[in-house]
């Protein structure tokens, strides 16, 4: 099968485009009770796992996407770095439709729940270390974790622009 590299602008992210997705989480007052700005979590399956994940640049093409059907995941850059993620929305389907994967690009001074079964590829970034905070399970990436192999599926790879 020969391969298609097809071009995701990146979206600046915003409570209402990221909502099919998941939920874009920005600073709020300290002592306001909780609500429907906080991150709405589903950890019960397990034992959540809240710990700072060091990547190294992984340019911007992506041939693979996951999902974590057992639990809701939170990702955040430390330092107030940007980055990029692409997603689709979760689904039955054993692979997303390559039509609904998007991109966004995420600022420093928040982070980004996804929901259960978001299918995500990320995160991407041009420095060559960014420090990310990840809450998810403690075995989300032994028993929770659905790939699907865009490239084998597809015959795509995504690559994501910023706009």
């Amino acid at each position: 099968m020969s391969m298609a590299i097809q071009t995701l602008r990146a979206k600046a992210i915003t409570e209402a485009n990221f909502r099919p997705f998941g939920q874009v989480i920005f600073p709020q007052a300290d002592g306001k009770p909780f609500g429907p700005d906080d991150a709405q979590l589903q950890l019960e399956a397990g034992v959540p796992r809240f710990y700072i994940m060091q990547l190294k640049r992984r340019g911007t093409q992506f041939h693979t996407i996951t999902r974590h059907q057992a639990c809701t995941q939170c990702l955040g850059s430390l330092e107030g770095k940007a980055w990029l993620l692409g997603v689709a929305p979760p689904g039955a389907a054993a692979a997303p439709d390559p039509e609904a994967i998007q991109a966004f690009q995420i600022p420093g001074n928040c982070f980004v729940k996804l929901e259960v079964g978001t299918w995500h590829a990320g995160p991407y970034f041009d420095a060559e270390y960014v420090s990310f905070y990840n809450l998810e399970l403690s075995d989300t990436n032994i028993v929770d974790h659905d790939t699907c192999d865009l490239a084998k599926t597809y015959g795509l790879r995504f690559a994501i622009a910023l706009v």
